[in-house]
């Protein structure tokens, strides 16, 4: 790139800056050297000798004793690195020497200590950021997720229905192949949570059970609260604390916001049921919480997802800095999504729970303008990333979510809703839109039949294939007290 004097001029031209540094002579090595190591950690750049602070082309007398000396102090940066060094003559018997340094964001140290380019300034890297880089360079090879599970624990101690479920999910979705393995071991090793025979501490963050993995891995908790107010230092309405694993945290915080999220709503012309429209569309929150639980550092002891509804905001927390470059500002962009879980994201996508990796905040973005609410934001603090909705524009006057009697659930109204004629579980659990089969079986299917507002059509074999469900006359009672009230 400066292989002439006239492109010379032109970099000169440009003055110094966080790629370019100008050093009157090779006496001052040293300082290059350091400016090497910054851009070795950054963006790359050039390093001139024979040029001074103001940009004067003065060159000096070049020999190869002079690149000797240069080419030793770079070899004190660690790990050792090699960058182009090359004279160009300017005339007079004097040159101009330039080292073009590569970049890639890289942890190299001088003398035992990192550099950073601020601007046109070297500077010593602050220790936080030094231990940050040094977690990202180790991170493919050395994390908590892939490391083995505390001494004792076995697959015993783990959610065996939940992992068939995740198998079952992952078949339907054609993200993994039909395998007549379905013992818990082999389909643990499918999902990459067994290996060389060895159980992972992600095996135990998906589907960790048993009451004494509560004090080895005190980590797996969600905080759940809705404030009265419009911040923290308000009192609570309800505040919810739970400890498991991530599917069963995810479903907790799913049933806390459908029992929170205020819904608008008015009866349809031709339709039995109403149109609702929640102050924050499920699917994107659902979107966060996952992220959260995917991205969220596991090595804090008593860090934890958490959500703050307020009066005015839902807020979203997962212990951990953003990682990889990665920025509040980037998150609202089309970026490259490089999980800090990625074993645990790999399985809440084989699961169904997530998409494609990197589409995830802009789907959230692109579900919140479909129900009307402002994009939401993201932002780093405090060694934790919040994501902040804020609630949709409503056609009417905000509601608590329906509930047919105190003793019906919303879960089981809505599924009262979708029970037209006689239905296989599995088309009831499509219009609901629940694709947990276990979630949908505890939640909705089982309470509506213990209330007596659905029934079996086959109530002598429970467990048939042919098992459809219909509404009893309470269901249709129920169902068409709502209609009447508008609810």
């Amino acid at each position: 790139m400066a292989g002439s004097f006239r492109e010379l001029k032109e970099i000169v031209a440009e003055g110094e800056s966080e790629r370019l540094e100008f050093k009157r002579s090779t006496g001052q090595r040293t300082e290059a050297a350091k400016s090497v190591c910054a851009m070795l950690n950054g963006l790359g750049g050039f390093v001139l000798f024979g040029v001074s602070d103001k940009g004067e082309i003065i060159g000096q007398q070049v020999t190869p004793k002079t690149l000797e000396d240069v080419a030793a102090e770079i070899r004190r940066i660690e790990p050792p690195a090699f960058p182009d060094i090359e004279t160009i003559s300017i005339g007079k018997g004097r040159s101009v020497t330039l080292i073009r340094v590569p970049g890639g964001s890289g942890l190299y140290t001088f003398d035992s200590r990192p550099f950073l380019r601020q601007g046109p300034t070297t500077r010593v890297m602050p220790r936080d950021e030094y231990g940050r880089r040094l977690m990202e360079r180790l991170h493919s090879h050395r994390r908590w997720e892939n490391e083995p599970v505390a001494k004792g624990v076995s697959v015993k101690d783990l959610d065996l229905e939940e992992i068939q479920i995740t198998l079952d999910n992952a078949i339907r979705l054609g993200r993994l192949e039909a395998t007549d393995r379905r013992d818990p071991a082999s389909v643990l090793r499918g999902l990459e949570l067994i290996r060389d025979g060895v159980l992972l501490n992600a095996a135990v963050a998906l589907y960790g059970k048993s009451d004494r993995l509560k004090t080895l891995y005190p980590q797996m908790g969600i905080r759940l609260a809705r404030f009265r107010g419009k911040n923290r230092l308000a009192n609570f309405s309800d505040n919810r604390q739970y400890w498991g694993h991530a599917f069963a945290l995810l479903r907790r915080a799913e049933s806390f916001l459908m029992d929170h999220v205020p819904i608008a709503g008015r009866v349809v012309s031709g339709k039995m049921i109403r149109e609702d429209q929640p102050w924050y569309p499920p699917r994107a929150t659902r979107e966060a919480l996952a992220n959260a639980l995917c991205h969220r550092d596991y090595t804090i002891p008593g860090g934890a997802v958490a959500v703050a509804m307020y009066d005015d905001h839902l807020e979203i927390t997962n212990p951990g800095a953003l990682q990889f470059g990665i920025t509040p500002e980037k998150l609202a962009q089309p970026h490259e999504s490089r999980p800090w879980n990625p074993i645990i994201a790999n399985v809440f996508y084989r699961a169904g729970v997530i998409e494609r990796w990197g589409s995830g905040t802009l789907n959230i973005i692109d579900w919140c303008t479909e129900n009307g609410n402002p994009k939401p934001t993201w932002r780093e603090q405090a060694g934790s990333v919040y994501v902040t909705f804020l609630p949709a524009a409503l056609p009417a006057t905000p509601e608590v979510p329906p509930h047919v009697t105190p003793q019906v659930t919303p879960q089981v109204e809505r599924l009262l809703a979708a029970c037209e004629g006689e239905l296989l579980r599995e088309e009831l659990q499509e219009r609901t839109g629940i694709l947990d089969r276990k979630y949908f079986r505890t939640e909705f299917l089982h309470p509506a039949l213990e209330a007596g507002l659905i029934e079996m059509t086959i109530p002598d074999k429970p467990r048939s294939s042919k098992q459809k469900y219909r509404l009893t006359e309470k269901g249709r009672r129920l169902l068409s007290m709502a209609k009447a009230s508008g609810r």
